[in-house]
C-alpha cells in the first residue's frame, strides 16, 4: 500500500533561549541527547516510514543545519526554507509552502524526542489514522503520566472523540500536544504571511471538527532546556 503522507517539515528556525549557553554557539536541532542531535531523531523517524522529501525551516545558525544534514544524510531530499527572522510554527510552515506540493505533510518540531513502544510507530499509526475527507490536521496527543521533563496541566482532554483545548490555566487535563502533527496545506489557503504560531489554527480547526488527534503510546521528552535534556540524555542511554 502507497504512504498516504509522501512529504514532511521539520521545524528549525528557532534558536531555544532556553537551552542557555547550550545554543550560544549553535541552533537547538544540533544539540545532542545520548551523543545524537535533536534534529538526527527526526529524521530517522521520518526515513523509518519510507518518507523521502523533507522541507526544514532555517533562521538562527541555519547553515550548521544545513551543513549537517546534507553532510549526514547525502542521499535525503531536504528542502530548505530560510527565513530572515524566525516566523514561529504558522508562519515558518506558510512562507515554504510553495516549495511544497499540496498535500498532507508531517510537521515535526526539532526537539520532539520520543520512543516508540516495541512493534509500534508513531508517524506510522498516525499516517494510517489520517482521513484526507475527514481531517484537516491531526495532533499527537502525548498521556502525561508519559511525558518526561515537563510540568504543568496538559493541554487536551477528549471530549465525544474529539481534542478539546483547556480553556482555563486551573484545568487538569490528562494529554498535552507533543510537538507532531498532519496538516493539509489549505489549512493555510486564508492565513497571513509573517509571524505567527499553530494554536490559533487548532483552535479553529476544533470549532470546525476538523482536527483529528492521536495518543502516542510510548515516552515522550520535552527537551526545553538543560534539565530536561539531562532528564532525557538520563533516560534514553540506559536504552
Amino acid at each position: 500500500m502507497p504512504n498516504k503522507i509522501n512529504q514532511s517539515f521539520i521545524l528549525a528556525a528557532g534558536r531555544g533561549k532556553r537551552m542557555l549557553n547550550l545554543t550560544n554557539d549553535k541552533p537547538k536541532p544540533l544539540v545532542t541527547v545520548a551523543n545524537k542531535c535533536l534534529i538526527d531523531y527526526n529524521v530517522e523517524h521520518i526515513q523509518k516510514v519510507g518518507i523521502d522529501d523533507c522541507v526544514v525551516n532555517l533562521c538562527y545558525l541555519g547553515d550548521m543545519i544545513r551543513d549537517h544534514l546534507q553532510q549526514q544524510y547525502p542521499d535525503f531530499n531536504f528542502i530548505f526554507s530560510d527565513e530572515e527572522e524566525a516566523l514561529e510554527t504558522g508562519g515558518g510552515i506558510k512562507h515554504a509552502l510553495p516549495k511544497m506540493k499540496r498535500e498532507a505533510f508531517f510537521v515535526i518540531n526539532s526537539d520532539a524526542l520520543w520512543l516508540d513502544e516495541k512493534g509500534s510507530d508513531l508517524l506510522q499509526n498516525m499516517m494510517n489514522s489520517w482521513d484526507d475527507d475527514k481531517y484537516d490536521m491531526m495532533l499527537m496527543l502525548q498521556p502525561m503520566d508519559k511525558a518526561y521533563g515537563v510540568s504543568g496541566n496538559g493541554d487536551y482532554n477528549i471530549v465525544d472523540n474529539r481534542p478539546v483545548r483547556r480553556t482555563s490555566p486551573d484545568e487538569h487535563v490528562p494529554y498535552l500536544y507533543g510537538g507532531v502533527l498532519i496538516c493539509h496545506p489549505r489549512v493555510f489557503d486564508n492565513e497571513p504571511e509573517g509571524k505567527y504560531w499553530l494554536i490559533g489554527i487548532f483552535d479553529r480547526l476544533q470549532q470546525q471538527n476538523r482536527l483529528g488527534f492521536y495518543i502516542h503510546d510510548g515516552e515522550w521528552f520535552h527537551v526545553g532546556d538543560p534539565k530536561a535534556r539531562e532528564i532525557a540524555e538520563e533516560k534514553i542511554s540506559t536504552l
